[in-house]
């Protein structure tokens, strides 16, 4: 199934999970660390409201500065679109947003990424088409699927699995960050 589709059929938690996870996994642009997220994760895995977890989650990552590149921009974009009330509809619209801007971020920050990659590529791989997109755009697309198959067939015990496959790409984009700041500078 193609990760249009799966986001599509998720129900509410899946939702949320997918969004969160893309948000995640771009934590690392905007200067956060790996338990800025955590209250957001465990209110999905509870059922219990996450509006504190997003208001102290927002706090601490602060808001979008003059100067941000476009990959900075995008995470700070999927922070501030999440929604207050975890209502399904505006869920599966912000988990949608959350999926695209992070295939965005993902294709700026590979140094692999060409033609290949272009926009079209990445609406061609969510739709489960062939796409030629960069290696760091494909492990992102796979992960994104990842966490929506898992909800999708264990619901609240996919969320743990879900949760690793998030650490896991945050730390590949980490490491992205840090090779091209020690670039730039």
């Amino acid at each position: 199934m193609s990760l249009v589709e799966l986001i599509a059929q998720a129900d509410e938690r899946g939702l949320a999970a997918s969004g969160l996870a893309c948000l995640d996994r771009c934590v690392p642009l905007l200067g956060g660390d790996d338990e800025v997220l955590r209250p957001m994760w465990a209110s999905i895995a509870d059922g219990s409201e996450w509006t504190a977890g997003l208001e102290k989650a927002r706090g601490a990552l602060g808001p979008a500065q003059a100067g941000e590149d476009e990959a900075e921009h995008l995470a700070h974009r999927m922070l501030d679109a999440a929604p207050v009330e975890r209502t399904a509809e505006a869920i599966r619209s912000w988990a949608d947003a959350c999926s695209v801007a992070s295939l965005r971020i993902h294709r700026l920050l590979d140094p692999a990424a060409g033609d290949g990659s272009s926009a079209d590529g990445l609406e061609a791989g969510r739709a489960g088409g062939a796409a030629e997109v960069s290696p760091l755009v494909a492990a992102e697309l796979r992960r994104q699927v990842v966490v929506l198959e898992l909800l999708a067939e264990h619901g609240t015990n996919g969320l743990r699995r879900a949760l690793d496959v998030s650490v896991e790409g945050r730390r590949v984009l980490q490491a992205v960050v840090s090779r091209r700041a020690r670039s730039r500078g």
